[in-house]
């Protein structure tokens, strides 16, 4: 088969053009920009690309045209498809008849979290031998890819709760048929499409209802939004994880390490270098996961020893002169605010610069402005970048006080954090994009400020982001 993907440069559609190649398709593509690191992944795999929409692409004459969700009505690629009545369908769709539908499917979704504890899923699938095949939207540290597929019967997919297409409205993870789902935190989210936390708990439901009597719901026990999805109704098996009953975590030592628990018994001692209490949370959604797929919670346990992260979730790009400079995903409050909580808890006294490009569509619209000074209480400094806002983020952030400080220009930003900041100082970096490339910025400015050497990590080393 051949497939032509309309915005394969995403992470999610991405992926799914290294699975559809693995699994033998033809596989081309086109994006509104182009650009590494993705170019290079697919190009590498033997994808050959095109910028823009040009309607001319329909000549490639491909079996179907997979449209991402960042294809609108006037793009003029689509606009000629939907003219010449040619076959079309959504990514989520194409995976589910083609890959998934003969796969024990497990499935993470939730508003935080699910790139984590989809990679610590795959990781513990695999350190058993199981060999799974998995689509994340990062790239695990343990597997260096964001998507792959093997002849595995066990498929691990990070669930989506964003909508499909624009001719499909439902959430992506309705159409992966899962045996095993972990529901990791259920919040509002998605201003740009949903009006309301009713809205995506009718979403989650959609998603409970495919869920067979044979499978697994692991779920949040802390959280009122996921009861409020089972009281529509319920056909699977429940194991909550965070409350008592069932999977708990003990206090972490000084080293991070914590018990693990199953209604009250002890199961063993994860040994790792994350930090969190959202990072204890995920580790149980995923012991529990992979013990349904048939993984002894003492093995995943043991495995989770091993587990080396995603590339963006307090990253540690490197150090000069003794600060260093940390780079993650939080866009969310919630998220910012356990990132912080973790990094403090590590760090002590020491001074954290928080550094937030308000970027994802329920920011730029907002939505969650008045939660962010809460969000950035253990923070010493604020730093906003607060370029392409249709809101004042000076004012948002004011109860701050004078440890905020709103920037619309990148390089005053950078310049602003090599005066302010001292050896022994960590600058954690927060935006789900790549924020132009500002880690990297902030070390090479840093360098030639104290003309010493930086440590360097891999990422910076090679340049880019994941």
């Amino acid at each position: 088969m051949h497939i032509h993907i309309l915005g394969i440069c995403g992470t999610f559609m991405g992926g799914l053009a290294a699975i559809a190649r693995a699994a033998g398709h033809t596989v081309t593509g086109c994006d509104a920009n182009v650009y590494p690191p993705m170019s290079d992944q697919l190009r590498a795999l033997g994808i050959e690309l095109t910028e823009g929409w040009d309607a001319g692409q329909i000549g490639r004459k491909p079996d179907v045209f997979v449209v991402g969700n960042v294809v609108t009505r006037g793009n003029p690629l689509m606009e000629a498809i939907l003219e010449r009545n040619l076959p079309y369908t959504s990514g989520p769709q194409w995976l589910a008849d083609n890959v998934l539908r003969d796969k024990w499917v497990l499935a993470v979704a939730g508003t935080h979290g699910k790139t984590t504890t989809s990679a610590m899923l795959a990781w513990i699938l695999d350190d058993a031998r199981m060999r799974p095949g998995f689509l994340v939207g990062g790239i695990p540290q343990n597997f260096g890819m964001s998507a792959r597929l093997t002849d595995s019967p066990f498929f691990v997919i990070e669930a989506d709760e964003y909508d499909t297409a624009f001719f499909d409205k439902r959430s992506k993870f309705v159409h992966y048929r899962p045996r095993t789902v972990i529901l990791n935190n259920l919040e509002y989210d998605h201003a740009d499409i949903f009006p309301d936390l009713a809205a995506i708990e009718t979403q989650f439901h959609h998603l409970v209802r495919t869920i067979p009597g044979n499978g697994l719901i692991v779920s949040n026990g802390r959280e009122a939004s996921l009861d409020r999805v089972f009281e529509r109704g319920l056909w699977t098996p429940v194991e909550r994880f965070g409350s008592s009953g069932g999977w708990t975590a003990g206090e972490t030592d000084s080293s991070g390490h914590f018990d693990v628990f199953f209604n009250s018994a002890l199961q063993g001692r994860v040994k790792w270098n994350l930090i969190g209490e959202h990072n204890r949370m995920n580790a149980l959604a995923a012991i529990a996961a992979a013990r349904h797929a048939g993984v002894p919670a003492a093995a995943a346990i043991d495995a989770l020893s091993r587990f080396e992260n995603v590339k963006r979730r307090m990253e540690n790009r490197g150090a000069v002169h003794g600060i260093t400079v940390y780079d993650d995903f939080a866009h969310h409050p919630t998220a910012i605010a356990t990132t912080l909580e973790g990094l403090r808890r590590k760090v002590g006294t020491a001074r954290i610069l928080a550094v937030l490009e308000p970027r994802s569509n329920t920011m730029k619209l907002g939505v969650m402005k008045a939660q962010l000074p809460a969000s950035l209480t253990e923070a010493d400094r604020v730093y906003c970048y607060a370029a392409g806002l249709g809101w004042d983020p000076a004012d948002a952030l004011a109860p701050l006080g004078d440890k905020a400080r709103v920037f619309d220009n990148l390089d005053k930003l950078v310049a602003q954090l090599v005066e302010d900041a001292r050896p022994g100082d960590h600058v954690l970096m927060m935006s789900n994009g790549g924020f132009g490339g500002i880690h990297a910025k902030l070390l090479d400015t840093l360098h030639h400020h104290y003309h010493e050497d930086i440590v360097l990590t891999p990422m910076h080393r090679y340049g880019g982001y994941a």
